[in-house]
């Protein structure tokens, strides 16, 4: 091979990091590398990571392989001592030229294969500037970074650092750009978005963001956000919701469960009436957003009625999507040294959560068949509504967003008929 090739796992914000890690890997000169941004939120995240970075050692003998990413800044020794590893970069030092130029040799000690310093000893986030994403019909744009919240499954605050924002003038200068290069739809995205702006003078919130991006860039159609906590959901976000139809109808929340004694001892900010207060709200405000959600089935002593609580949420709340994870303790927070679940009863657990959340999108899915829909084309034969579902459709061209009418759906995904010819606008070339 030749070059820098990425591996990315977990979210959204590592998608647009390896674009950044890329960049400033190759404006370093680096050649032959493999370079795998690695995601720390469960167990199974890094078991997958070791396992492409044995995978990719096998197939490139004489690759340098960088490791980096959530994972490799939380546990940067185990990472150093694969043997297929050459160097582990922290999540600061990975988005700069200069930690790609500074490498150590090959056949290093595994502790001096590490550049990883104090995340927490980070205090601000530079705004990464990236002209286009490779293979994304839609740009992300990071605005904020890091968590002030210690919930207590989580082991994210500590390979992320703290809360540290993007100021909005450097937000909405890289968003006239994407959209300047041709992007229609814009993701915003951070590890905590809802707390954007609290560090940053006059203390703007995400909604206030959000308006600001749409006043001051008209050519964007679309802006969509990546998750957000609902307890910090502003009256700047609300009045978007409810009057700004270029602020897509879609929210993905960190919900986690739908048990108060859980929540509890989540350490989570908000009670189930909460999220269900909230989501009537939201529906009220805009009939035809759609709402998914992160849920964890098999939290440490999590009764069946408890997890029942869990499983009615969905309807409670009128989820359509959901994201289910099995509990994994993960070593250093407090969850993983409290009473755990038996494994099994884990996993038959989140796959009754799953089976919940299939039916949910099979309602969903049949409420849109019969509808006219926006899709925007992410690649042949596939693209997105303007709530986020996935729709198979033939022709127009990634990017593009196109017209068309939905017949039907799979169980999966809607079923549409051919784009418009006339496509209602047209990314650029």
């Amino acid at each position: 091979m030749s070059g820098v090739d990425v591996i990315t796992f977990g979210c959204r914000l590592n998608t647009y990091e390896s674009e950044v890690m890329r960049r400033e890997a190759e404006k370093a000169g680096l050649n032959n590398a493999i370079v795998v941004n690695t995601c720390a939120v469960t167990g199974e995240a890094v078991r997958q990571a070791r396992q492409a970075i044995r995978r990719a050692r096998r197939d490139n003998p004489h690759a340098r392989i960088v490791v980096t990413g959530c994972a490799a800044q939380s546990e940067a020794a185990a990472f150093a001592g694969m043997d297929e590893v050459d160097a582990v970069l922290g999540n600061e030092e990975k988005l700069k030229s200069a930690s790609y130029r500074k490498l150590p040799d090959f056949g290093v000690s595994a502790e001096e294969k590490i550049r990883v310093n104090d995340i927490m000893s980070v205090k601000n986030t530079a705004p990464q500037m990236v002209d286009a994403i490779e293979g994304r019909a839609r740009a992300f744009v990071q605005v904020q970074n890091g968590c002030d919240h210690r919930c207590t499954f989580c082991i994210i605050p500590y390979g992320r650092g703290n809360s540290r924002s993007v100021p909005m003038g450097a937000v909405v200068e890289q968003v006239e750009k994407l959209v300047g290069n041709g992007y229609l739809e814009v993701v915003i995205t951070g590890v905590d978005a809802t707390s954007y702006g609290a560090d940053l003078p006059g203390k703007p919130s995400l909604g206030l963001l959000a308006r600001t991006i749409l006043a001051q860039v008209p050519d964007l159609e679309r802006l969509r956000l990546s998750s957000i906590d609902s307890i910090e959901a502003d009256d700047h976000l609300l009045d978007l919701i409810a009057n700004e139809p270029r602020f897509m109808p879609h929210l993905h929340l960190s919900l986690q469960h739908g048990d108060d004694m859980i929540l509890k001892r989540m350490k989570r900010r908000h009670l189930r009436d909460h999220a269900v207060v909230f989501c009537e709200d939201v529906r009220a405000l805009r009939p035809d957003i759609t709402l998914g959600a992160d849920l964890i089935a098999g939290f440490p002593t999590e009764t069946e009625a408890m997890f029942e609580n869990a499983l009615s949420l969905v309807d409670a709340c009128g989820l359509s999507f959901l994201h289910v994870f099995p509990f994994s303790p993960r070593e250093g927070t407090p969850a993983a040294r409290m009473p755990q679940l038996d494994r099994g009863l884990i996993k038959t657990r989140a796959a009754r959560l799953r089976q919940k959340g299939n039916e949910a999108r099979r309602a969903h899915l049949d409420s849109m068949v019969g509808t006219d829909q926006k899709v925007l084309i992410e690649r042949e034969g596939l693209g997105r509504t303007e709530n986020f579902t996935l729709v198979n459709i033939q022709g127009g061209k990634p990017g593009s967003i196109v017209p068309t009418h939905i017949s039907s759906h799979d169980g999966e995904r809607l079923i549409a008929g051919k784009a418009d010819s006339r496509p209602t606008s047209q990314a650029a070339a």
